[in-house]
């Protein structure tokens, strides 16, 4: 009876929404889920793409899981976990990012059952883990290096990865074109790490086949004054300076006091003022250089003062574009005029101003140290040029990655069933429960070479069973064969080229075990309501309010 007199004991704010228990663990399975269903039908070479309005009004069109993601605007707490690990994949790989939100979800609802039938959560936490680790050493294994081939051989083969990659774009019909420029793209940084240098400027107009590499650097002419058209074009091997200042007649500040006594003294300030630009000009023709490019402004009189001169000019070019060129030609950029030596100068073979569509470019190649490259893209419409930046972004990160880890597995589903084929195996060899979920682990692996099919239009059911039945084969020889989708049967993806980087994968299945292990693990959602909108959050208060009785706790008598 006592017990029943007992006030109850208040821990949260008033109005907070605590939910928990298997009933919290299966809605954010369910919240899961869903996200994953909205990018299923991205993956692959048939996938098919998402248009996103946004209330600003702008229109993208992206098969790219981590934008689809990106622009979704997941309010969901559990299905955030899925953002993150879809822009992780996209920062540390490059590519991959549907297959990763995929099998994420594809490992929590093979667990689902489990949960509902009682299952402890951290059971199934250390199987997928179990099961990550063994999966990622098959994978290691199954990798096949292209190390020690020839130049030539290897830019093939890196072009081969691209291909892969692209096929699944929007621009994959020029797959070819693309992957052989990528390639070379990559190849002209070198061993350098900073994504920036190269650039990719995108000029509507044109087809997909118009775009084209600059070994060196090329940016869109700036903002010029009078005088602009009478310097020259097209210089071969010009000296470079490259400036932080600006170079314009600056009057003095408007707060500054001058007394005259005399007023023939106003024309030697006027004059001063004068003599300060003419100086700094002067001074940037004597250092010997032909273009000169600064990140602020260079007014009219230095535009006229350099066109007298035969000299080239630039104001306001961007930092990046800046940067590049300073990396490519070997330049400084200098802050002053003021003792300009030819090592801060920079150079290049040829340096010419070209009409690109409706734009003019300032083009600057034959760089002598040459770590840098532009792709200047074209295209119709303005949604298509995005589209094909962010595929070729993907396509430069995974050829990056293979430059770096040289080491391809087979596409097309191929390794996946391998994995799964290899998951199935060990699991007969475990005694206890641990044999189901990983055996569940191993079938959530098919959703990629299932996927793959939905897709394209095939019968799942039919291609899987061909794949088991190959993967099956005692001798091996089947290890590498995944979807064709041109046929709607099985082919060997190694012989086919359609390779992709072995750490794709790697990262792939580790995402998406740590987030499936984190959803997991999660059994109570604690929402605060200073969360909420303050509508909420004033409701909330007089809810309070009006079951405590002035705001003295519920269950509280007053004496």
């Amino acid at each position: 009876m006592s017990s029943m007199m007992q006030p109850q004991i208040i821990l949260l704010k008033e109005g907070t929404d605590t939910s928990q228990g298997k009933a919290q663990l299966l809605s954010n399975i369910n919240a899961v889920t869903a996200v994953g269903d909205v990018v299923r039908t991205t993956l692959g070479p048939r996938g098919m793409d998402k248009l996103i309005h946004d209330d600003k009004g702008s229109v993208t069109i992206s098969n790219d899981g981590a934008t689809i993601m990106k622009l979704l605007d997941i309010v969901h707490p559990a299905a955030k976990i899925l953002v993150d690990i879809a822009k992780s994949q996209d920062s540390e790989v490059g590519d991959g990012t549907t297959t990763v939100v995929l099998l994420a979800a594809e490992f929590l609802k093979e667990a689902k059952p489990y949960v509902e039938d009682g299952v402890h959560s951290q059971n199934l936490i250390r199987s997928y883990r179990t099961a990550s680790t063994l999966a990622i050493e098959k994978v290691k294994e199954l990798a096949v290096s292209i190390e020690g081939k020839s130049v030539e051989e290897k830019k093939g083969l890196l072009a081969k990865c691209a291909a892969t990659t692209l096929s699944s774009k929007l621009i994959g019909g020029e797959k070819e074109f693309f992957a052989t420029m990528v390639v070379d793209a990559v190849m002209a940084i070198g061993n350098d790490d900073r994504l920036n240098l190269i650039g990719i400027k995108k000029v509507p107009g044109g087809n997909m086949r118009d775009s084209f590499l600059v070994d060196g650097v090329a940016f869109k002419k700036t903002f010029s004054y009078a005088g602009f058209e009478q310097q020259p074009k097209k210089f071969l091997n010009p000296k470079i300076l490259l400036l932080n200042i600006e170079l314009e007649l600056k009057s003095e500040k408007e707060n500054a006091e001058i007394r005259l006594s005399d007023p023939s003294q106003y024309q030697s300030i006027v004059d001063a003022e004068w003599n300060i630009i003419y100086d700094k000009l002067d001074k940037c023709v004597e250092s010997g250089a032909k273009v000169v490019l600064s990140r602020l402004a260079i007014g009219d009189l230095a535009t006229q003062y350099f066109a007298d001169r035969d000299i080239f000019c630039a104001g306001r070019v961007a930092e990046e574009d800046l940067n590049r060129v300073a990396a490519a030609a070997g330049g400084t950029i200098q802050t002053s005029v003021n003792n300009i030596i030819s090592e801060v100068l920079g150079t290049c073979e040829i340096f010419e101003e070209k009409q690109v569509g409706g734009e003019r470019f300032n083009i600057f190649s034959g760089c002598p140290s040459g770590r840098t490259a532009t792709i200047v893209l074209r295209g119709g419409a303005d949604q298509f040029i995005e589209e094909a930046e962010r595929s070729l972004h993907d396509a430069i990160m995974i050829v990056r990655r293979a430059v770096k880890n040289s080491t391809v597995v087979p596409g097309g589903g191929a390794i996946d069933m391998e994995v799964s084929k290899y998951l199935r195996q060990h699991s007969r060899t475990i005694a206890g429960k641990s044999q189901l979920f990983i055996n569940s682990y191993a079938k959530a692996l098919e959703v990629i070479p299932r996927q793959l099919c939905d897709n394209a239009g095939f019968d799942a059911t039919d291609v899987l069973n061909k794949l088991r039945q190959k993967h099956a084969m005692q001798s091996g020889e089947g290890a590498s064969y995944g979807v064709d989708i041109n046929t709607g049967g099985i082919a060997d993806s190694f012989a086919n080229f359609v390779w992709e980087p072995a750490v794709v994968k790697i990262n792939a299945i580790n995402a998406a075990t740590e987030a499936a292990c984190l959803i997991l693990s999660v059994d109570e959602t604690v929402k605060n309501p200073k969360s909420e909108s303050a509508q909420g959050d004033a409701a909330a208060g007089a809810m309070g309010r009006g079951r405590g009785g002035g705001g003295r706790g519920r269950g509280m008598r007053r004496r």
